[in-house]
């Protein structure tokens, strides 16, 4: 017996997978510079924290932006 794959859900979980990959790099950045630094010391911030807090942040962004490319299946 063959099952028939569904494209359009092979095609959702893709963009998921993605999605999630991105989340959970964008969070580990913001963890490991911004946070870690901080916990250890205030005057440990600098720049370069701000710097990697930002671009966490904007990685973050970008999952949002690639969960919205999600399909769906349109019934006539």
């Amino acid at each position: 017996m063959q099952t028939i794959r569904d494209p359009l859900t092979a095609y959702n979980e893709r963009v998921k997978l993605f999605a999630n990959f991105l989340n959970a790099t964008a969070l580990g950045l913001i963890g490991f510079a911004v946070l870690r630094p901080l916990t250890e010391s205030l005057s440990n911030a600098s720049l370069s924290t701000l710097w990697w807090g930002a671009t966490g942040l904007a990685i973050h962004g970008v999952s949002h932006y690639i969960m919205g490319r999600i399909r769906k299946e349109v019934k006539e």
